[in-house]
């Protein structure tokens, strides 16, 4: 007999590879909270600090080189960029890259105004339909990190927990830091279950990521 949750996800990563392989593109940069575009569909959002490889996951997510900026350089994003996935198609939705938080060589005057936007978006987004929290997945959760958590929970804003650089743990030590983690954020009220470990240098939990978008997109559909 065919187990109708596994029918159902083969069909979001069918989903998924065709949406994520589609159409996408930068389309608005905001800066302030009076700077945000119109609220249209569905909106996502990364957000993590500033050297957690944000940027870098946008782009291997949507199979670009260069659709979002990277650099050497922590805090270079620096206001809220806004991509449009799979113009045309079903399930198409907004993507905003946050500006890193938690970088201290940047001035304390831009940190707390990116703190204050972001903060500002999070409550206010009628359409944003989840947060993913990126965390190093060598360094696990710190205290800037619990603190945007907090803001979430208090919000209300559903957000999943999405480990980065996975590529740099051993398998051993990842299962521990997965389930540390799943540990952690356990009895958060915002929180969803279930911590997804991914890496942009070897494409490892790309597909679970993209797969689990399509799946929330549907949902909120």
């Amino acid at each position: 007999m065919t187990d109708p949750i596994e029918t159902d996800l083969i069909a979001y990563r069918d989903i998924a590879r065709k949406l994520f392989s589609g159409k996408a593109d930068f389309f608005w940069g905001a800066d302030s909270l009076g700077g945000l575009p119109p609220m249209h569909g569905i909106e996502i959002a990364f957000a993590g600090r500033s050297n957690v490889g944000k940027s870098s996951l946008v782009n291997a997510l949507t199979r670009r080189k260069a659709l979002a900026r990277t650099s050497s350089t922590p805090g270079r994003t620096q206001e809220l960029n806004f991509f449009r996935i799979g113009e045309g198609q079903p399930h198409a939705f907004t993507l905003v890259d946050m500006p890193g938080y938690g970088y201290a060589a940047v001035g304390k005057e831009k940190v707390a105004a990116w703190t204050d936007l972001i903060h500002a978006y999070l409550r206010g987004r009628a359409n944003l339909a989840r947060v993913y929290v990126l965390i190093d997945a060598r360094h696990g959760l710190k205290e800037n990190d619990l603190k945007v958590l907090d803001t979430l929970d208090k919000s209300a804003v559903s957000y999943q927990v999405v480990l980065t650089k996975a590529d740099a743990l051993r398998p051993g030590p990842l299962a521990e830091r997965i389930a540390g983690t799943e540990t952690a954020i356990a009895r958060r009220a915002a929180a969803y279950p279930g911590v997804i470990a991914t890496s942009s240098h070897s494409g490892d939990g790309l597909e679970a990521l993209q797969t689990a978008i399509v799946r929330l997109l549907h949902e909120r559909a």
